[in-house]
């Protein structure tokens, strides 16, 4: 995109002093006057997942009005002190441009752990999904020598359970039907290694956020590396379309 931080001044409530629409960078400013951690991805991703629609000019620059600066600080509100996800945010905002008043449930308190650092005793751990080995087999369609090979190669890492993160059925799927082409899991360490470097980009960005003292800033830690993972893979997608469109 073309849009890039410029200067500007004002609060999250006005667009500028003159009522015309404004760049994304005046946006960002204004919005970091509440939301120091906002940024500019932060502000395309919202849009991409519809909560707000800045116009356009013919150039492709994003113009936002005073009511998207306005919509835009909501979001950030409601994600910062009542940890709403995205879609109860739209459809609460949709609401109230029906007219309907939709009362926000209370403010919720911080898991105890983001708070003091700690665990809660009396809660139960988090642990992700995982499946076993014969559910991965079962799942991916595919035999054990073939896994067998894809984990020699690294594309698939059991734990030392084991076990296997449910993500393993969609990566065992993929190999397969990349393998169907005639691509072998040797051709795929390339993929493999490309896809460390772009998740520990992604860490370089999110590992000061993990460690800030602010409770809410750690919490919104996970929330940047799943906007920022979306956002690496988008990016791999069309530049892989690129490439091929213009070989020879």
């Amino acid at each position: 995109m073309r849009d890039t931080p410029k200067g500007g001044a004002g609060s999250a409530g006005a667009a500028s002093s003159d009522g015309k629409p404004v760049s994304i960078g005046t946006v960002l400013t204004q919005l970091r006057e509440e939301f120091p951690e906002v940024t500019i991805s932060k502000i395309r991703f919202l849009e991409a997942e519809g909560l707000v629609e800045p116009k356009r000019t013919p150039s492709g620059y994003r113009k936002f009005t005073q009511a998207d600066v306005e919509r835009l600080a909501a979001v950030l509100r409601m994600q910062r002190d009542h940890y709403l996800p995205l879609k109860v945010i739209r459809e609460h905002l949709d609401a109230l441009e029906r007219g309907e008043q939709v009362p926000l449930p209370a403010p919720a308190a911080p898991p105890r752990d983001l708070v003091e650092g700690v665990p809660d005793p009396g809660a139960e751990p988090p642990t992700a999904a995982r499946i076993g080995r014969a559910e991965l087999l079962a799942a991916a369609d595919v035999d054990e020598a073939a896994l067998a090979d894809w984990e020699s190669y690294g594309l698939i890492v059991p734990h030392a359970d084991g076990g296997y993160d449910i993500e393993a059925v969609t990566v065992a799927k993929l190999v397969a039907d990349l393998g169907r082409f005639g691509l072998e899991p040797r051709h795929l360490r390339a993929v493999k290694a490309a896809a460390e470097r772009e998740a520990g980009l992604v860490e370089q960005v999110v590992a000061p956020l993990r460690r800030h003292r602010n409770p809410q800033t750690r919490a919104h830690a996970e929330a940047t590396a799943r906007e920022l993972a979306t956002l690496s893979v988008r990016l791999h997608a069309a530049l892989v379309q690129s490439a091929l469109r213009v070989r020879p």
